[in-house]
């Protein structure tokens, strides 16, 4: 796509994209001079390197950079390598970023459990039901066995997986009998969270693995030790410690910036560092220090995956998602921005300092020249926090010129795994059967993600205007990371959304009170899309696995490398993933065949590319229907009366009864 084309200036000379909350800011006197990513993509006026673009450029070692053509004997690596070693090569390295992203992110969180189950750290075990369900589900019994000592033991054993060198994680077992055989028979099975990341860079490494089934095979490894290890890891225990989310209403956009308190925006993905500066927020000794420069107090507010976490769990609002974060600062009336890792463009620095903004890194890992490095540490994260809030204070009295849009709009979020079956079923009968049940009766006709980022490639809202489409033809939708917010910006995350719907999920809708999209978290939240899936499967009614769901997912403005790896490891566990606007092994047919056509042998399902929100409908939808069709859902289904003892033989098979939100599910 010719992104050049799809510019238009608007007054002042800013780009006209993506959101009207967007445009709004950037044509205003106060942004006049500041740079985005939005201009970036303009300025540079060139379309991006083909060989790149297709994965057929080896940088592998010193030999080149050799650019590769399929088919052409005098266009392969000095080495000898052809299109289809080097392609899988590149997609497998882009796995690896992407899985050693999530998995550092939930190492970050085990360790900070387990420091918390000391009393090391000022947060506390809050879901003690969640932490008993884990303990059991990772073999541990916790009867007889108080709080801390269970929370010390699961966090013991949660990040041993890390560095676990043989063996089996434990979550694996979560998924349906049929996918862990599929998995054993392919010996793909993670050992260990980090060994596998490791092994995959060796293999890629010049002159190891040139086999491109065996290099995508232990692609599909190291993304299954994302999904079902690290990110599972990461989102179980963050629901313990911070507590397991459930519907909460708040609001989205660039407007939740308020102008007579401090605004302090919250940017990246560790949910440790948002969550200690929510509680600091509130503290007397910072609602004095605001009131002694004229603030009503702190506006905490996220930005990309931080404020999904945040708004999950607490109810604060998103100003922006990745594409916004740039423009949340060009309003000239953020105080602080607070980043940690992942997805901050360097570009943030030079937009606060052309106003009072303070911008502080606070990770090790993650240093931007031109902020100020605050260390952060769980042992004394209220310290740090409030040392961060009180510069933030100290900088309102510098506002100067700045414009905050009127653009927000109300969202529903909190939709974990526990919150959806408890919200089917009730607190006695908590179960995923009433959605099993609408599948087979058609009044819904399936279930689709969209997950993953959004990107100044695709200029137009393709997440918005692809779930209007899927809602009007009966799909339920689930969302995660920006997308999410990009959703919300438009409104559908609201129950009052459910008119824009299909007779069948509209009715379904009305019944339990959820909106039509369901927001599941941050990025690496879509482990709990996982266990929903494997939920489905256990129900009963709609196959043994998951590969016989109507369900399928995407990513149509995909950006970063976690969002191949969340990819390949839906793909992996059996759920079909389609992405746009490119897909990155175009460069070599053969590559590109085999995850779009021979992964649906092997795993029972692949991958697929489209460009426009239409094309991802149409594709999507008819998928369902292939799905709906081979488990003979196609045809017309009569409406069954219960009688009484036909109820209570259904209530007595019905699984999770007994528990409340957050139980063990």
């Amino acid at each position: 796509m010719d992104t050049r084309k799809r510019f238009k200036k608007g007054n002042g000379g800013c780009p006209s994209i993506q959101c009207e909350a967007n445009r709004d800011v950037l044509c205003q006197s106060c942004a006049e001079g500041v740079i985005t990513a939005a201009h970036r993509v303009e300025q540079r006026g060139v379309e991006p390197c083909l060989f790149g673009k297709g994965g057929t450029c080896c940088r592998n070692c010193n030999m080149g950079p050799c650019q590769i053509i399929e088919g052409v004997d005098s266009m392969i690596g000095v080495c000898g390598a052809d299109a289809s070693t080097v392609a899988a090569r590149n997609f497998a390295r882009i796995v690896a970023g992407g899985a050693a992203a999530h998995m550092d992110h939930g190492r970050g969180v085990a360790m900070a459990f387990l420091e918390t189950a000391r009393g090391e750290t000022p947060y506390e075990i809050k879901d003690e039901v969640k932490l008993q369900a884990t303990a059991r589900r990772i073999g541990i019994d916790p009867e007889g066995k108080d709080k801390t000592d269970l929370a010390i033991e699961v966090g013991e054993k949660m990040l041993a997986e890390f560095g676990q060198q043989t063996g089996m994680l434990e979550f694996m077992k979560r998924a349906p009998a049929p996918r862990q055989e599929i998995w054993k028979e392919l010996d793909i099975l993670p050992r260990g969270v980090d060994r596998e990341v490791v092994e995959l860079m060796h293999r890629t490494h010049m002159g190891v693995d040139q086999d491109y089934k065996n290099i995508l095979q232990h692609a599909a490894r190291t993304a299954l030790a994302d999904g079902w290890g690290a990110s599972m890891i990461a989102t179980e225990l963050s629901d313990i410690m911070f507590g397991t989310p459930v519907p909460v209403r708040t609001k989205v956009n660039i407007g939740v910036l308020k102008e007579d308190e401090v605004n302090i925006t919250v940017h990246g993905h560790e949910p440790v560092l948002a969550e200690a500066l929510a509680m600091a927020a509130n503290d007397p000794e910072i609602v004095a220090e605001c009131k002694k420069v004229g603030a009503k107090g702190v506006n905490l507010a996220g930005v990309c995956c931080t404020g999904n976490e945040i708004l999950m769990r607490r109810g604060l609002p998103i100003a922006g998602s990745f594409v916004q974060q740039e423009v949340v600062l060009a309003t000239g009336a953020v105080e602080a921005m607070v980043v940690d890792v992942q997805c901050i463009m360097q570009g943030v620095s030079p937009v606060a300092s052309k106003y009072h903004t303070e911008l502080f890194t606070t990770s090790e890992k993650a240093k931007i020249a031109g902020a100020e490095h605050i260390p952060f540490n769980e042992h004394k994260a209220l310290d740090v926090a409030k040392t961060i809030i009180k510069r933030a204070i100290a900088k309102y009295p510098e506002r100067g010129k700045h414009y905050i849009p009127v653009h927000q709009m109300d969202v529903v979020a909190g939709f974990s795994h526990e919150t959806i079956n408890y919200i089917l079923g009730g607190r006695f009968r908590a179960s995923y059967k009433p959605l099993n049940d609408n599948i087979i009766n058609g009044r819904i006709k399936g279930v689709a993600a969209i997950v993953g980022c959004d990107n100044y490639k695709v200029m137009d809202e393709v997440h918005v205007e692809l779930a209007k489409e899927l809602i009007a033809n009966d799909v339920l939708v689930l969302v995660t990371g920006c997308a999410a917010t990009g959703v919300g910006r438009a409104g559908l995350l609201s129950p009052e959304a459910m008119n824009m719907c299909g007779d069948g999920l509209k009715e379904v809708l009305e019944a339990v009170g959820c909106p039509p999209v369901l927001h599941c978290g941050s990025c690496v939240d879509n482990s709990r899309l996982l266990i929903a899936a494997t939920e489905m499967v256990r129900t009963g009614g709609l196959g043994d696995d998951i590969p016989s769901l109507p369900l399928i997912g995407c990513a149509p403005q995909w950006m970063s490398e976690k969002a191949v790896s969340i990819g390949q490891y839906f793909v992996s566990s059996g759920a079909a993933v389609i992405f746009g606007p490119n897909f990155p092994t175009s460069g070599s047919k053969v590559v590109t065949d085999f995850c779009f056509n021979e992964m649906k042998e092997i795993y029972g399902a692949g991958w697929d590319v489209a460009v426009t929100a239409n094309e991802f409908a149409n594709k999507m939808i008819d998928k369902l229907d292939e799905k709906r069709k081979a488990l003979g859902l196609d045809k017309k289904q009569e409406r069954v009366l219960f009688d009484m003892a036909m109820r209570r033989e259904l209530g007595s098979g019905l699984p999770g009864q007994g528990c409340a939100p957050g139980g063990a599910h």
